[in-house]
């Protein structure tokens, strides 16, 4: 009998990571200053995007500095920012073209808003948007770790249910968490408490259970599912299967 698949492939999951992840440090390559902190977001094709205010090192940059730009994605559980993972993107700051800076700063503001995105179509002495063009990234995901090349990580796509899966994901965390722990008692730890739906995807469902130290536990599907109905379904089924 053939096994269902666990997990997305690797680089898929580097995306899906990256696309809910947010700039916190930047370095420029060599001698430069030491890293600084970073603002901005993570766009459409993967690529970080840096808000650079006016007397940030990468300013006046000129050419194509080559950078490092470490990415956080953390998820909210009872109020504390956990840490899902970090991201080390290294690659060349590009200045985002003008036809497409409005486009950039909004996609961007989805996800990590910042009133100063705006302030970067004012003109040149103001903000301005780089964006990083990749030429590799490294991971660090739980225990995890390992590099993906450009050309594995840009040719990726994220989950494609993601925002479905993280709207999900919240209304559980937010409103059904006892039955969540209700339907883990066939773990062999014992007793289960502290139990949150931490990743949701097309493949499976990822829940952390623990307090002082916690435990992940892949759940997969059977098979991938392919629409947010039909992710749902999944879901509700797994709970009552194991209660």
């Amino acid at each position: 009998m053939q096994q269902p698949v666990g997990t997305p492939p690797t680089p898929e999951r580097i995306r899906t990571l990256a696309a809910t992840a947010a700039p916190v440090h930047v370095s420029l390559a060599g001698d430069g200053p030491p890293a600084a902190p970073a603002r901005g977001g993570v766009d459409g094709a993967g690529r970080p995007v840096l808000l650079v205010l006016p007397g940030d090192p990468l300013h006046g940059a000129s050419g194509e500095p080559v950078v490092s730009v470490e990415l956080t994605a953390n998820r909210s559980l009872g109020g504390a920012e956990i840490s899902r993972g970090l991201l080390k993107v290294e690659g060349w700051a590009q200045a985002v073209p003008a036809a497409e800076a409005r486009k950039t700063a909004v996609a961007i503001a989805e996800r990590c808003p910042d009133e100063a995105l705006f302030d970067t179509l004012e003109g040149d002495d103001g903000p301005r948007l780089l964006r990083v063009d990749v030429g590799r990234v490294i991971y660090l995901i739980g225990g995890e770790s390992g590099i993906l090349d450009a050309e594995e990580y840009l040719g990726a796509a994220p989950d494609p249910l993601l925002d479905d899966a993280e709207r999900i994901l919240r209304h559980v965390n937010d409103t059904h968490r006892a039955e969540l722990e209700a339907a883990l008692r066939f773990l062999p730890a014992a007793p289960v408490r502290d139990v949150w739906l931490w990743e949701l995807d097309r493949f499976g469902a990822t829940v952390r259970y623990g307090t002082d130290r916690h435990t992940l536990i892949r759940l997969p599907w059977p098979a991938p599912v392919t629409g947010a109905e039909a992710l749902e379904r999944a879901l509700r089924c797994l709970l009552c299967r194991h209660r």
